[in-house]
């Protein structure tokens, strides 16, 4: 495989908007987060000279890292929120460290990647999936002509395990089915196994079954997935059809069948993917307004919001129960549902959207504080969308130097972000959910592994979904109706 790890530095080691992981248009880059790029890479050819280092070594410490976050933070002198960095962090490693660096446990639990056998081309939606991840995601210089190892278990571990501080994760399913999608079943099975000899252990990572409920020969389904893989939790795509229509969490039909199915097999934590609307899916049944009511009639399940009903291309602001969008669908379901802060099973996931947010420090702020006042901070749960997106260093390292500005605090009731609700949310909730041993996890050979490693360190710093809408479009040309 074909590792163009820019020897000569031009990659910026954290990675501000204009990508998306395929189920959106990419937005694109504002004239700020330009302006940010801009300055951050002169600041990293002027520091680079001054510490007597070449870009690539700048890019890959920490320093560089804080160079881009300080550029944002300058950029946005007056949003509610900023990067916390230490003085000369650019300049000083230790400077940097001391915010950017953590010993959080940190359990991921919305990883992707592909089987590169590509058993999947010859499903019924084999050719759009060739083309998207071809012709897009890869753009050529990513795979090998032909080949799909740029989206493999191998260069997943190395993108999340290797390259950011992430100790466990859950690799979650595609939409479609066993038959259809780049990432059936058996092969997330195999890429639990690559990740797990890395520790010699089966406990670090975790894989869905993805179920679309609504489709024939589905709920059959279930019983494979469950005894033969051990699925830790089922991933619903409510929005999503080929035969049949969507549907909602709380009405009678498919969800039923689904949740009767799953309680029988015992498996009862189920992800949903909610808010990023599908392509050509109705947007309508990607509204998180079902959750509340289908995790209170449900009070035996727990409830993942996958994407926390977030909508690309729609600022987060305060939340606003008279006109809710946006995340604010989730937190009126949970609230509406009569749930209270920190109680219920009903949670908040962050894949994609703290990628999505954290190149403005305005809409974190209130995308955070929102869901920490009113939802908890033992109610949001951490994903990155990885591979997508690259390696999730970036994002975690921005979330923890993230903070609230007093100011937004005492206007909005945002509570201070501390470093045990960081905690919590990077890992802790969802090891509770899923039952890991945290302690556990300490032992065996897999730090050990991520150290040697770390002596030769080589991040790509590569984002792997779309970057712009002629890309995106190119991924959906294939399926009826597609616009030209």
């Amino acid at each position: 495989m074909n590792h163009d790890l820019d020897p000569e530095g031009r990659r910026l080691p954290v990675r501000l908007g204009g990508v998306s992981n395929g189920e959106f248009n990419p937005l694109p880059k504002r004239p700020k987060q330009r302006a940010i790029d801009h300055v951050a890479h002169e600041t990293a050819s002027l520091h680079a000279r001054k510490l007597g280092i070449g870009r690539r070594a700048f890019m890959t410490s920490t320093m560089g890292v804080a160079a881009v976050l300080s550029a944002c933070n300058a950029a946005n002198p007056k949003a509610g929120g900023r990067y916390a960095l230490e003085k000369d962090a650019s300049l000083d490693d230790a400077a940097a460290n001391a915010t950017l660096a953590g010993d959080e446990f940190i359990f991921d639990v919305q990883l992707h990647c592909v089987d590169p056998s590509m058993a999947w081309a010859d499903g019924p939606d084999g050719a759009v999936w060739l083309g998207a991840l071809r012709n897009v995601f890869s753009q050529r210089e990513k795979c090998a002509e032909d080949s799909f190892d740029c989206y493999s278990a191998q260069t997943l571990a190395k993108e999340v395990f290797l390259d950011s501080d992430t100790d466990a994760g859950v690799i979650s399913a595609l939409w479609g089915t066993d038959e259809t999608s780049p990432t059936p079943t058996a092969y997330a099975a195999e890429a639990a196994e690559v990740i797990e000899a890395m520790d010699g252990d089966r406990h670090r990572c975790l894989i869905h079954g993805g179920v679309l409920a609504n489709e024939p020969g589905e709920i059959e389904a279930m019983e494979e997935k469950a005894k033969t893989h051990g699925v830790a939790a089922w991933k619903l795509y409510p929005q999503y059809s080929v035969t049949k229509p969507g549907y909602f969490l709380d009405e009678p039909g498919p969800a039923e069948a689904f949740f009767d199915k799953a309680r029988s097999l015992g498996v009862k934590t189920v992800a949903v993917h909610k808010g990023i609307s599908l392509f050509q899916q109705d947007p309508a049944l990607s509204s998180p307004k079902d959750m509340g009511p289908a995790a209170r009639a449900n009070p035996d399940f727990t409830f993942l919001t996958y994407h926390s009903g977030y909508q690309p291309g729609l600022a987060e602001g305060p939340y606003d129960p008279d006109n809710p969008r946006g995340v604010d669908r989730l937190i009126k379901s949970f609230l509406d549902a009569g749930f209270e802060r920190n109680q219920g099973n009903l949670y908040a996931e962050m894949g994609a959207v703290w990628k999505l947010v954290m190149g403005s420090p305005e809409q974190a702020a209130h995308y955070l504080g929102k869901l920490l006042k009113y939802m908890g901070e033992e109610r949001i749960i951490w994903g990155t969308d990885s591979l997508w997106f690259g390696s999730p260093q970036d994002q975690i390292q921005a979330l923890r130097s993230f903070e609230i500005s007093e100011e937004y605090q005492e206007r909005y009731g945002y509570p201070a972000i501390t470093a045990d609700m960081k905690r919590r949310i990077f890992g802790l909730n969802a090891a509770a959910v899923y039952g890991l041993d945290v302690e556990a996890m300490k032992t065996g050979r897999f730090d050990t592994t991520r150290d040697a490693y770390t002596e030769a360190r080589n991040p790509s710093f590569r984002s792997y979904g779309p970057t712009d809408r002629r890309g995106f479009l190119a991924l959906h040309a294939d399926r009826p109706g597609a616009p030209g």
